[in-house]
């Protein structure tokens, strides 16, 4: 697929309805091939976190910290999922940012990541470190 901001979601941040910086935005580390129930990315279509099956989400992050918007750019502290179980997956394929409004069925999608160094990974029980780049687009630029 390649990394994208959600249609849908670069309608919230125009709309209003997303604050980088001033909202709880979270990841989650998604199987989108692997064995068990996989996610097929629908860029322009998809909406909020109720539209990723859930037995695809491997794992969840905690708030994202340090956030910034220089310049349209967005940029976080680096992101550690602790003890990912290894289980029916296969591999870990992408990773989804999404602004968590407490409800799946309200929480805006923002973008998917499937190209970054380290992707696809194969939990084991241990932690994922997600490293977001230091070069001038960061996680990613508006």
């Amino acid at each position: 697929m390649g990394n994208s901001l959600y249609g849908k979601g670069r309608e919230a941040f125009l709309s209003g309805d997303i604050s980088w910086d001033g909202d709880n935005i979270k990841c989650l580390l998604v199987n989108t091939s692997g064995g068990g129930t996989t996610y097929a990315v629908a860029i322009d279509s998809d909406q909020f976190h109720s539209d990723i099956p859930s037995a695809a989400i491997v794992a969840t992050s905690s708030n994202l910290t340090s956030k910034t918007v220089t310049l349209g750019v967005a940029d976080a502290d680096n992101v550690t999922f602790p003890s990912v179980p290894a289980g029916a997956y296969s591999e870990i394929e992408a990773i989804i940012i999404y602004k968590d409004t407490g409800s799946s069925a309200t929480s805006p999608l923002i973008a998917y990541i499937d190209e970054a160094t380290g992707l696809p990974v194969l939990p084991n029980g241990g932690d994922i470190v997600v490293q977001w780049d230091n070069g001038a687009n960061k996680i990613y630029k508006l």
